[in-house]
């Protein structure tokens, strides 16, 4: 009896050192970077003697945040959305992963396939804050890889994992000037006032009673808050060719150039945000000048959103009677 409680216990002791079997520890990649090739879909990261790779289509990596409590979720198969990881007798670099011809060395001496699981992707803006305005910008979008029930096959079996962190993907974004000067024009037949330069137009539909011919008294301007159907602020970056005064008071608005982005002022709260501050004075004999301020006045973009800071100089509109 005590020879095969011998027996049992010294088996068991050769299973816990078997280096065949892994364990999730073993597979750590938390503190690498994402890279990703520029002529296919894969997306890795890359240690000493080993990578771990994902293949899955870029468009999937959209910058727009993922609602909360619902990722984007892919299926794995071994011929769609993979997951493979590799281990090689010597240093892995780029060109091992990315090139059509790989480098005959390092050589891959084992590698792990995922035959099932799920992908999970979470998207969250990434944004800079100004600290003297308040003011934030997206400058790039996170994208947190997580792999569900994950079942890896390898030469000595199967490793399954309930959840196995892939890591970080970061995708850059088009900077958003705001390169305006502080010259407002406005439609005649409209209540438009706007501002643009070369490639950018920024736009207010103002209520017209902000903008009375009429000085308002010191330290006290007429205020209105940013909506949906009047004061309504638009934001376009545009392309295909240079923005001039005739892109503005068109009936439709015009194709050419045409809008790469669109952001429109998130809808004020009195006394909180979104507050639209006109002040007037007079410039000379039945003339008047309309200095417009936007008060922590936000804009968004589907599920995106950035502040134009605790206040922003619209710019200045001359009216005359």
């Amino acid at each position: 009896m005590k020879k095969a409680l011998s027996l049992l216990v010294l088996l068991a002791l050769l299973n816990a050192c078997d280096d065949g079997d892994l364990t999730q520890e073993d597979i750590s990649f938390e503190d690498v970077s994402t890279q990703s090739c520029s002529a296919n879909n894969i997306i890795y990261k890359i240690k000493e003697k080993e990578a771990l790779l994902m293949e899955i289509p870029k468009t999937i990596f959209v910058n727009e945040p993922t609602p909360v409590g619902s990722p984007i979720e892919l299926n794995i198969s071994t011929t769609n959305n993979r997951v493979v990881y590799r281990f090689y007798n010597g240093t892995v670099a780029t060109n091992n992963i990315c090139e059509t011809i790989a480098p005959a060395t390092p050589v891959i001496t084992d590698q792990w396939t995922a035959t099932n699981g799920t992908i999970q992707i979470v998207t969250t803006a990434i944004k800079t804050t100004n600290e003297t305005t308040n003011a934030t910008r997206i400058s790039g979008y996170n994208h947190n890889i997580v792999l569900k029930n994950v079942t890896f096959a390898k030469a000595n079996g199967t490793q399954v994992y309930e959840t196995f962190p892939f890591g970080d993907y970061t995708t850059s974004v088009t900077e958003l000037n705001f390169n305006f000067d502080q010259t407002l024009e406005k439609c005649t037949s409209s209540n438009e006032v706007y501002n643009f330069n070369t490639s950018e137009a920024l736009i207010l539909n103002i209520d017209p009673s902000l903008i009375a011919n009429e000085a308002t008294a010191l330290n006290t301007p007429r205020t209105g808050l940013i909506g949906s159907s009047s004061n309504v602020l638009t934001y376009r970056l545009l392309t295909g060719a240079l923005v001039t005064a005739d892109y503005f008071c068109q009936a439709t608005t015009p194709t050419t150039p045409s809008i790469s982005q669109e952001w429109t002022g998130v809808t004020g709260v009195s006394g909180v945000s979104g507050i639209i501050e006109v002040t007037t004075t007079t410039n000379g004999p039945n003339s008047f000048k309309h200095t417009i301020v936007l008060k922590k006045v936000s804009l968004q973009k589907g599920n995106s959103d950035f502040s134009l800071g605790d206040s922003y100089s619209l710019g200045e509109l001359f009216t005359t009677n």
